[in-house]
């Protein structure tokens, strides 16, 4: 007979991977502030219910001093870091990087339940606004004193005091609140996005609520008139009567008692804020033990006490372990109560309540971190309470394995109906060893904690041996270890990230190292990959020196600068590069690791963080760019054959076209549209899918490079350029453009009529690197939303170009004006697009606000090198064709060969911008090689004749310009005259009616004062506090 083996028993190892790691379900929480409102909270109440005056003495607290120190290693502050240093690199955090700070603080959370009636929906995110950091969609807890108030408050928002006389005004206004209250309750039950409720009837009136529902509508008449009468008087809406609220809440109760949503599921609960609040807790009837009656009344709608029910904890976990629809939420009191205290309440909670009636919950609110503590928190006290109890013999591994899946994830689940699925790996890993290269230490994610060490024999009494430091301050051996100081060189590069890359693309020997200077020009250094990943798992960054006579030096200061690639840039490169190799783009910093005002990506990524944490606004991009192929020519005979002569068009695409599509499909880079112009022969357009905007610029240079090198290996050169390097003459021209979407579309009015076109000229002079001749309409409003700009130039470079547009976007948002333009004042804007380069130059030089937003070290970058290059191709502006190719390429090209002391080991293949840089030069040469043609073919008179005309007409096309100016100028002095005198006449009719107002006040408060004496005893008036702090 076959022996039976047992299976391994789970070891403490396992208890801790668990503990550690288990996916959360958090079933109360709150709302995200909206970053435009953050200020009106302390960030220090993340750790306190206290106000006003009291919350000066938090900072002395031990939940706030613990909470300190992981905000510490949180935000990767050094350990003498004060209170002002960690706000002020929470702000740095928020500004560079906040998608990252939130992956952070949600890491370990499921799902969340979120009670959103917490505050005004105008000043918080929606409920489900941060589910892209969870594993499941957010669900909705509805309060229903805020269902209550927000039906009042439309019921009587146009009700007058006059209207409490007519004698079904009240009998009508109760039908209609009860019909509607009744209605809402009923159609969250039915909700699939609502997985329950909650009343904080313990915040306004005690939990000793009436249980009876017949005596409570028997109750409820008087108060609720004279409910009526606070809100019209008043215009406050808070419910706070006591026949009222419980009236309120046993008919919320009713409804849910009558039908669960489907047959298998239980009722959807009914979550009671108890204990532990703010000041406007009576704390003696915040005791769960009032609701005894009530539980017994509704013995199928499942109650859950939140809080813990702190200081009555015990009186919660006995409710819990004799009435079977009764939990215990043991949320809030981490991080609000010291660790001492949370080793307390979950020890009290565990007297009585079964683990199967206990459910965790952060009351996360306002601030990500309050999650961030608060799991962080829990994770450590409970993993130290199980562990004594296993130390001891009270229970065994298997069984606080099973007690800590079931408060983390189980027990929600099944009480919630949620039906999810917990994702976890049961391996337990063992720690990692020290990487070859890795040199540096590494800063840990916050909730790996090191291994414990074992469970000592029952009855040892000696320190047993640990595998890691013990943590000091937990007063127990098996307690997680306190995280290692922050190291003090932060961590460069995500490794994970490379070695994911490394992982799918093994073959890679070479790695493109590229960045952009000002102007465009794409600078490359060639590193094998052993010594790419060696300086990744270094932390170091790439030196390069700058040339006394680098066209950078404007844009960058230092003699030095560093490269430090951008992992997230990593791409392998196109099937058809000579070398098997990826390629990556750099920000560029100091020799200390700050970041370099004048980088490009920097300047990008700072504006686009900007928006997003101060407006909760977001762009897409996608970029639309013009291609003409030309044919090459090897004859040193230049009148052999013109070569900027486009390809002559067929009817089918070129096979180098299909290999630049397919390459393009292989990395990933999709392409909207594809289309060859119609107008020009060889010229195509690509159209990409919008993306981010840091990812889009990053996509529009790695196409590019695509699609010239691909070309080349066909003998055809590739041009970008504005004008179309033809010697014909051809119609109207095809130019590229930025398609640009915001989420949400509220505020595109102020984004782009108030902020863009507004600083449309300084814009130019970061997008256009070419005079703006054919814009006819820069700034184009296709839908709500959605926008097309079309003063940008391909070989512009990118990320000062979006850094333009976004800054001048957030200059419209903070003035907070703009109207949806319509074709007028589009053309109004087309007025405002400079005719030259050097006009836009001066345009941003005198537009002090954009140069503000977008700084002094980009502004001076773009002044600076283009100053210089524009003064080489004034020099040679008269110059031979020949000549005017090696000048005019240092303005409009994109890299010339021998040009930058940046440019490194590159293959040939790479030069794509130098063949450019001849294509643009060459359309100008081959423009005038048309116009000498055709002049050969006329008589000598008919040139002169032709000559003088063209004067003339370039004399009154002046002329007219000035003049039109002219006007233009007088008439925005008659607008603002205008406006004045209407700003004038508008505070004249202001203060008279402020006046009557304040007469028509007096007289009613005069009024109100004899009612108020001839009113009955016992009349009384609603308290007008704020909920912002009932949780």
């Amino acid at each position: 007979m076959d022996q039976v083996t047992e299976p391994p028993r789970p070891t403490i190892e396992q208890l801790r991977h668990v503990a550690n790691h288990f996916p959360i379900i958090d079933s109360h929480t709150h709302n995200l502030i909206l970053p435009t409102d953050s200020e009106s909270i302390p960030f220090e109440s993340i750790t306190t219910e206290a106000q006003g005056r009291a919350l000066r003495d938090t900072f002395k607290s031990l939940p706030h001093l613990r909470a300190a120190r992981q905000l510490r290693q949180l935000y990767e502050c050094g350990e003498d870091a004060d209170w002002e240093d960690i706000l002020g690199q929470r702000i740095e955090w928020l500004r560079s990087n906040p998608q990252e700070l939130h992956k952070r603080c949600f890491d370990g959370v499921h799902t969340l339940l979120v009670d959103d009636g917490l505050a005004d929906p105008r000043k918080v995110y929606p409920y489900d606004s941060h589910d892209e950091y969870l594993q499941a969609p957010s669900k909705r807890i509805v309060r229903i004193e805020t269902v209550a108030e927000r039906i009042m408050q439309r019921l009587l928002r146009d009700a007058k005091e006059d209207d409490l006389g007519r004698p079904k005004f009240l009998p009508d206004i109760w039908t209609d609140f009860t019909d509607d209250f009744e209605r809402e309750i009923q159609d969250a039950v039915r909700d699939p996005e609502v997985a329950g409720f909650k009343t904080v009837v313990c915040y306004r009136t005690g939990l000793d609520v009436e249980p009876d529902y017949e005596v409570a509508a028997r109750a409820v008449g008087h108060p609720f008139e004279r409910y009526v009468k606070s809100c019209i008087r008043k215009r406050s809406y808070r419910i706070q009567k006591k026949p009222l609220n419980d009236y309120i809440v046993l008919r919320a109760l009713e409804i849910l008692s009558e039908k669960p949503p489907h047959s298998d599921s239980l009722a959807k609960p009914m979550q009671f804020h108890a204990g532990l609040g703010d000041n406007d807790v009576k704390l003696l009837e915040a005791n769960p033990a009032y609701l005894q009656q009530l539980i017994e009344a509704y013995p199928s709608v499942p109650l859950v006490i939140l809080h813990a029910a702190y200081p009555y904890t015990k009186e919660a976990g006995y409710l819990a372990a004799v009435y079977r629809h009764v939990y215990l939420d043991v949320g809030e009191v981490f991080p609000m109560v010291s660790r001492d205290g949370q080793l307390a309440v979950l020890r009290q909670a565990l007297q009585l309540a079964p683990g199967s009636k206990l459910l965790y919950s952060s009351d996360g609110h306002w601030f990500p971190e309050s999650f961030y503590l608060a799991h962080l928190q829990f994770r450590e006290v409970w993993l130290e309470v199980l562990t004594e109890y296993v130390q001891k013999g009270d229970i065994t591994v298997f069984q606080a394995v099973a007690m800590t899946k079931d408060i983390l994830f189980n027990n929600a689940n099944t009480l919630y109906d949620l039906r999810h699925q917990a994702i976890f790996d049961e391996t337990v890993r063992e720690s990692q060893k020290q990487l070859t290269f890795n040199t540096k230490p590494e800063i840990k994610s916050p909730y790996s904690s090191p291994s414990m060490p074992p469970i000592p024999p029952a009855g040892a009494t000696t320190q047993p041996a640990t595998s890691g430091p013990i943590d000091p301050r937990s007063g127990s051996p098996f307690a997680p270890p306190s995280f290692p100081p922050p190291p003090k060189v932060a961590q460069v590069y995500d490794n994970e990230v490379f070695a994911g890359f490394m992982k799918e693309n093994a073959r890679v020997r070479f790695v493109y190292v590229q960045w952009l200077d000002s102007r465009g020009p794409i600078c490359t250094r060639l590193v094998p990959i052993k010594e790419f990943t060696r300086m990744v798992h270094d932390g170091d960054r790439i030196s390069v020196s700058l040339g006394e006579t680098e066209p950078m030096r404007g844009a960058f200061s230092p003699q030095e600068i560093y490269l430090e690639p951008d992992l997230r840039s990593l791409s392998r490169t196109h099937n058809k590069d000579s070398l098997p190799s990826a390629s990556v783009f750099c920000y560029c910093r100091a020799e200390s690791g700050l970041l370099l005002p004048s980088c490009p990506r920097t300047s990008l990524e700072v504006l686009i963080n900007n928006l997003q944490y101060t407006y909760s606004t977001t762009l897409l991009v996608g970029f639309e760019i013009v291609v003409t192929f030309l044919p090459r020519s090897n004859s040193p005979d230049r009148n052999q054959q013109d070569p900027y002569l486009p390809m002559e068009s067929t009817s089918s695409l070129p096979p180098f076209l299909s290999e630049i599509l397919l390459a393009l499909d292989e990395l990933s880079i999709e392409i909207q549209s594809f289309h060859a112009t119609g107008s020009r022969q060889g010229q195509y357009v690509f159209q990409f899918t919008p993306q981010p905007p840091l990812l889009a610029a990053d996509t529009l240079i790695q196409s590019r490079q695509v699609i010239t090198q691909i070309a080349a290996t066909h003998s055809t050169r590739t041009s970008l350029q504005t004008h179309a390097p033809s010697s014909q003459t051809m119609p109207a021209l095809e130019v590229a453009k930025m398609h640009i979407s915001l989420h949400p579309p509220t505020y595109d009015s102020n984004f782009f009529a108030g902020g863009v076109a507004a600083h449309l000229p300084a814009i130019c002079a970061l997008t256009l690197s070419s005079d703006p001749t054919s814009r006819m309409e820069p700034l184009t409003h296709k839908k709500t939303g959605s926008w097309t700009f079309s003063c940008f130039d391909s070989l512009a470079n990118p990320y000062f170009a979006l850094s333009a547009v976004l800054g001048a976007g957030i200059l419209g948002l903070q003035a907070g004006g703009g109207t949806v333009m319509g074709m007028e004042g589009m053309n109004g804007t087309a007025r405002t697009v400079p005719r030259s380069i050097h006009d836009a130059m001066d345009a941003l030089n005198a537009d002090g606000q954009l140069r503000q937003i977008l700084g002094e070290g980009v502004v001076g970058a773009i002044l600076g090198a283009d100053g210089q290059t524009m003064t080489a191709s004034q020099q040679y502006e008269h110059d031979d064709r020949g000549e005017m190719m090696g000048a005019q390429g240092g303005f409009v090209d994109s890299q010339g060969k021998g040009g930058s002391t940046y440019r490194e080991t590159i293959p040939a293949q790479r030069g794509f911008e130098l063949d450019d840089r001849k294509d643009r030069v060459g359309a100008q040469a081959g423009l005038e090689d048309s116009q000498r043609r055709e002049r050969r073919g006329r008589s000598p008179y008919d040139v002169a004749t032709g000559g003088q005309a063209g004067y003339d007409h370039d004399e009154q096309e002046k002329r007219e310009r000035m003049e039109e100016r002219e006007r233009a100028e007088e008439a925005e002095r008659r607008r603002d005259a205008a406006e004045r005198q209407e700003t004038e006449r508008r505070q004249e009719t202001e203060r008279r009616q402020e006046t009557e107002r304040r007469q028509e006040m007096e007289r009613r408060q005069a009024a109100e004062a004899t009612r108020n004496a001839e009113r009955r005893v016992g009349f009384d008036d609603d308290s007008s506090e704020d909920d912002m702090h009932e949780k």
